[in-house]
């Protein structure tokens, strides 16, 4: 799973010492409002966050990378391009979750297009998809920009529900055909 650049980021490989950059990532309640609208504790991304996404790493080429800025390499956050279960790549979920402090400067969208790109391109996927709450419009016009196009509104059954679940989830997704289309 090479780097992945564009013109502001460079996307690479977790590593074990990418720890507290996780942590502090998912500490920060903005960042997890549509998410799980709680932190994610340090002693759960070392356990149980990050040897995952370094275990995504031997089922195949798809997964999660770190993001960073490439003009002073500070931590951005994520983006992922999240294999199923069997670490193919015909159908993969995109995904990114940045720094409230970096949002609303296009990194979100510069990302996401650029694994698009490489789920098409490098990876050979039929189908890239992604989805999120309803409610979260930021997210909605991300996938959007990606070049992803609404697929449907579901609801989920939640036993401590997020503020605007009763709103549902959203997907959204581009195939194969339609990205070499466009």
């Amino acid at each position: 799973m090479a780097a992945v650049e564009t013109e502001r980021l460079r996307l690479r490989r977790f590593t074990e010492a990418d720890v507290e950059r996780l942590a502090e990532l998912d500490s920060d309640p903005r960042v997890m409002r549509f998410l799980t609208g709680r932190p994610t504790s340090r002693a759960e991304i070392e356990r149980e966050v990050l040897p995952t996404i370094l275990r995504d790493y031997e089922r195949g080429p798809a997964g999660r990378w770190a993001a960073e800025e490439r003009s002073s390499g500070a931590f951005l956050g994520w983006f992922a391009l999240q294999p199923p279960e069997d670490g193919g790549t015909s159908e993969l979920e995109l995904g990114y979750r940045l720094r409230a402090a970096v949002w609303g400067r296009g990194y979100a969208t510069e990302g996401a297009r650029a694994l698009v790109h490489k789920g098409f391109s490098d990876l050979g996927a039929g189908r890239v998809w992604a989805q999120t709450m309803a409610v979260n419009t930021a997210s909605r016009r991300v996938m959007e920009k990606a070049g992803l196009s609404y697929v449907r509104t579901f609801h989920l059954h939640f036993d401590d529900p997020l503020p605007g679940t009763e709103h549902g989830e959203v997907e959204y997704a581009l195939t194969r055909e339609a990205w070499a289309a466009a």
